[in-house]
């Protein structure tokens, strides 16, 4: 392997860098008024809530917890893992065309870094064929923690003997990105697979 400069790896988020995912998908269905759906997704079926599924809690378990606090929500809530595989809108495809790119140079190791259940991950390993183009991915609910917390990058690091300061993470979000600094990798801001691109390309990449 052909290494370019300092840089010999590159590690993905998935989860808006590579996959489209967003709940909106169903439940735009289910609520006829925009302003409903925000709330279910603020005071109910919250970014918090689903990250402690991400970190290893079982959907099961955290569905039933919901009910119980909300049952007057319960058919919503039920959907939330119920009809997950209808939030996956698909590959992003320019992104893909990154990684595509990169895995055809064989200049750098691919890694991937996501939060994601451990049971809907095999979902989209299925689904995407890309995914098998990574040397490796950590699944924080495989791992028991998440990102930013510094446990998970230090896990890909020691798991794939990946060096911090020849490691470059991609996410799009910036706590994550913040999470990646702190443990010494260099790190991107996803914004767009342009802005990506362009990044990629001032690292010598």
């Amino acid at each position: 392997m052909k290494k370019n400069g300092q840089l010999d790896t590159i590690i993905f988020d998935l989860g808006g860098v590579l996959i489209d995912w967003n709940p909106e998908y169903v439940y735009r269905q289910i609520f006829d008024k925009e302003e409903d759906m925000q709330f279910f997704f603020e005071n109910i079926c919250t970014a918090e809530w689903n990250l402690q599924q991400d970190a290893g809690r079982p959907l099961q378990e955290a569905t039933q917890l919901l009910i119980a606090q909300h049952p007057e929500f319960a058919t919503e809530i039920e959907a939330y893992y119920g009809r997950w595989e209808e939030m996956l809108g698909g590959p992003l495809v320019e992104s893909i065309a990154i990684l595509e790119h990169l895995k055809q140079a064989n200049s750098h190791r691919l890694y991937a870094l996501t939060n994601w259940s451990q049971e809907t991950f095999p979902v989209a390993m299925e689904r995407f064929g890309f995914l098998r183009w990574f040397e490796g991915i950590v699944v924080s609910g495989q791992e028991k923690t998440m990102k930013p917390k510094p446990k998970i990058y230090e896990i890909l690091l020691h798991r794939y003997a990946v060096q911090a300061e020849k490691a470059v993470f991609i996410d799009d979000n910036l706590n994550n990105v913040k999470g990646a600094q702190a443990v010494g990798l260099q790190a991107i801001h996803f914004e767009s697979p342009s802005q990506l691109r362009e990044a990629l390309r001032q690292m010598g990449v």
